[in-house]
């Protein structure tokens, strides 16, 4: 998928979202892509690949750690020094830590990559380990209380996630499926991809954007990741760096929005902040394409 397919999907989900006014039909589509087609595209993915290949890309599991530790720590020092008791503190630390890693992150790696695996990977360690993560601090700032450990089991119960341990579980184990069981998983999955655009352009708005917000969240979700990986991880294999590369620096993930959302935690600056840095991205990764 290239850059101009992408943003023909996200025009035809903001086009849809104006012509059909129901939320229903924009609910089921978020199910059947999160609870269906994205679980047999990881699935289909990981399970194809054996205990080597995932002992070879070790380095993309520290890096989820390494950039989340970046991103939280970053836009907590800043939050506390200089917005101090503003409710967007705790919005800027959600949309700094958790990146839209699956629906933007998997088309983008594709740009670079004909296996996106290590993006994949990258990509379902990060939701388990963010998900409690920002619904603490989303529950911490708002009037709300956080149960870490029910946020814990709910990243757990995720069928992306599941599908991701359980392909895991099989590769470790020796278990090797035949294609004529992963081709189609992985056919179908793919739609995956496509139909998330499509969602996300449903979700757009721009009402409450604010410049200030934007070069925040800017900085710690998508600038000082872009620049440590850029410089750290540079000479690695190709598949790892370009995953790494592209997961680290995705703009923040729809479903950030939706937990601020759910805590009434400057949700409308959020998504017109999210919005424009989603847009920035894809720009900017056009623009590293065309060095490749």
């Amino acid at each position: 998928m290239n850059i101009a397919e992408m943003l023909a999907l996200i025009a035809v989900g903001y086009v849809l979202k104006r012509l059909v006014k129901s939320e229903k039909p924009f609910d089921y589509l978020r199910i059947l892509v999160n609870d269906f087609l994205l679980a047999l595209f990881i699935f289909g993915n990981v399970a194809s690949k054996d205990l080597n290949y995932l002992l070879s890309i070790k380095t993309v599991f520290l890096y989820v750690f390494l950039i989340i530790a970046i991103s939280l720590g970053f836009s907590y020092v800043y939050g506390r020094v200089v917005l101090k008791n503003d409710p967007w503190a705790g919005a800027l630390m959600v949309l700094s830590v958790y990146p839209n890693t699956a629906a933007l992150g998997f088309p983008i790696a594709s740009l670079f990559l004909d296996d996106i695996t290590p993006a994949i990977l990258y990509s379902t360690t990060n939701s388990m380990i963010v998900i409690p993560i920002v619904t603490f601090i989303a529950a911490h700032y708002s009037s709300g209380g956080a149960n870490v450990k029910d946020s814990f089991l709910k990243a757990l119960k995720f069928p992306p996630t599941v599908a991701n341990l359980f392909a895991l579980a099989l590769v470790i184990g020796g278990v090797h499926l035949p294609a004529q069981i992963l081709e189609p998983i992985r056919t179908v999955g793919w739609l995956s991809i496509p139909l998330l655009i499509i969602y996300f352009g449903s979700r757009i708005t721009l009402r409450s954007f604010d410049w200030r917000k934007l070069a925040e969240v800017g900085a710690f979700r998508i600038a000082i990741p872009f620049a440590f990986v850029f410089l750290t991880l540079r000479w690695a294999a190709p598949d790892v760096f370009y995953s790494v590369l592209v997961e680290a620096s995705m703009p923040p993930a729809i479903a950030a929005n939706a937990i601020l959302a759910q805590y009434r935690l400057k949700a409308e600056e959020a998504i017109s902040v999210t919005f424009v840095l989603t847009l920035l991205v894809i720009g900017l990764f056009m623009v590293l394409k065309t060095f490749v």
